[in-house]
């Protein structure tokens, strides 16, 4: 019976009551929406460390990643490949050599990170093959008479291999992507002229268009431009295991594209055989073998494991070599919980401004109750069930909006291109699409009935503290 009159005590001023639930709905959709497409971020992100670059454990010799020295090679290879395959939870093992040296190209050079790798394997255990650009080329898959080497994105815009023209084909694709003509006819001028950075193609069509045009064809028009010539070489120098300096010429096989710059710029692969031959590290040595794990839950598990296995080698995995992220991963949900209990305690400023208002509307009325017999704890609990079916209304409806929000968004995905120069420099993408776990609308809802709660006592209070002849007396 109590319940059934605060239900309706709620809808007897229709405004006020809509007015508070709308903003509660406002303030969790809000809320739960960004909440979302910042965990898109921090996931996309763990999962391109982990499948891209770093997969879930490495080991190596202690001092091989502080001095990448050549010769700081794993003394057993064959005993440590086969205590990680042995080893509980992990599915896939693969060695690597590395080695530090230099990318030259006639108009540029950049330091790099030599991996020499082995293309099937690799391939097995990550989704970097995946990442490749149409129409650089494939992942190792031509035959050639020079080495092959597979390089980022970043890395070809600074040695410029990457070039930009606008050709008649360019302009026919700016015309199918949308772009319209009067932007076109503006970038006339520009057509056969050829731009060796992204900067200068920029400067050159910012001259020519406005800056709302800018804004919303630069993209584009940078995406046409965008030119490539198959099978451009690079020049990769190194030291052998003599300390001499070595090298060779290899043909780029392919050009990935991650949202990581820094690994773009520092990463090249090459078959690890290649390697080997110009080096001169003999067959079966490796400085790195990388462990896949079968679920990245067990990284904590396995990790302590494998170190007392391999006590003469560095074992680690990717959250002590990505130490920013895995805190941010570790602690997401405690994030989560503290950001909308501070959005819930805001809100429910306005539930206790609407309760109190309604309880001094209704003295006379409380006051009555009283007189017939009702008991403080009865009027407490209508007051306190009052405040949580306001809410709980504006709660559940704000999740529910946010709900259908991230169920589209996470399909069509929230573009950001418009920093995404600052946030792939972090390696973090600028295409969210967002999502969040259904523990997360537990705790949520959960904290919705606490805001209810703890909005209904002063209010609750005040009506307690109600004398029933003086508000018979009241008007």
């Amino acid at each position: 019976m109590i319940t059934s009159i605060a239900w309706k005590n709620v809808w007897r001023n229709r405004t006020r009551s809509l007015t508070v639930i709308t903003a509660v709905m406002v303030g969790v959709f809000a809320s739960v929406f960004a909440l979302a497409a910042i965990n898109s971020s921090i996931v996309q992100r763990i999962d391109s460390a982990v499948n891209e670059e770093l997969s879930h454990i490495q080991v190596n010799t202690k001092e091989f990643r502080s001095s990448s020295d050549i010769q700081n090679t794993i003394a057993d290879p064959e005993g440590v490949a086969g205590t990680l395959r042995n080893t509980p939870g992990v599915t896939d093992v693969t060695g690597r050599i590395i080695v530090r040296g230099i990318a030259s190209a006639p108009s540029g050079s950049s330091g790099v990170e030599i991996t020499g790798i082995d293309i099937e394997k690799e391939k097995q255990m990550f989704t970097l093959s995946g990442k490749l650009i149409p129409g650089t080329g494939n992942y190792f898959g031509a035959d050639t008479k020079l080495n092959s080497a597979f390089i980022g994105e970043k890395l070809a815009r600074e040695l410029q291999i990457i070039r930009y023209i606008l050709t008649a084909e360019s302009f026919k694709a700016l015309g199918d992507n949308g772009v319209p003509s009067a932007v076109t006819d503006k970038l006339k001028p520009l057509e056969g002229r050829r731009f060796t950075t992204e900067k200068k193609l920029t400067e050159a069509y910012n001259s020519l268009l406005t800056p709302r045009e800018i804004k919303k064809y630069g993209l584009s028009i940078r995406e046409a431009a965008w030119s490539y010539r198959e099978g451009s070489r690079v020049i990769l120098s190194f030291l052998d295991v003599n300390g001499n300096q070595t090298g060779g010429a290899f043909r780029i096989s392919g050009i990935y594209r991650t949202n990581n710059d820094l690994f773009e710029s520092m990463s090249v692969f090459v078959p690890d055989k290649e390697l080997r031959r110009l080096t001169g590290l003999e067959e079966g040595v490796y400085h790195r073998f990388i462990a896949r794990l079968e679920d990245n839950d067990l990284t904590d598990m396995v990790t302590p494991v494998l170190r007392e296995a391999l006590p003469g080698l560095e074992v680690m995995n990717w959250k002590e070599i990505q130490v920013d992220l895995a805190m941010i991963a570790d602690y997401i949900n405690q994030i989560y919980a503290v950001f909308m209990a501070l959005i819930l305690a805001a809100l429910s400023f306005g539930i206790v401004n609407t309760m109190l208002m309604a309880v001094l509307e209704r003295t006379r009325e409380l006051g009555m109750l009283s007189a017939v017999g009702m008991n403080r704890r009865r009027i407490f609990l209508m007051i306190m069930l009052e405040s949580i079916f306001l809410s709980m209304v504006g709660g559940f409806a704000g999740m529910a909006v946010s709900g259908v929000a991230i169920a589209i968004t996470n399909h069509s995905g929230i573009n950001l291109v418009k920093y995404s120069e600052g946030m792939e420099a972090f390696g973090y993408t600028a295409h969210l699409y967002p999502t969040i776990g259904a523990d997360f609308f537990i705790i949520l809802t959960v904290l919705i009935v606490i805001t209810g709660i703890l909005s209904s006592v002063y209010p609750a209070r005040k009506a307690l503290q109600l004398n029933p002849v003086e508000a018979l007396r009241g008007e």
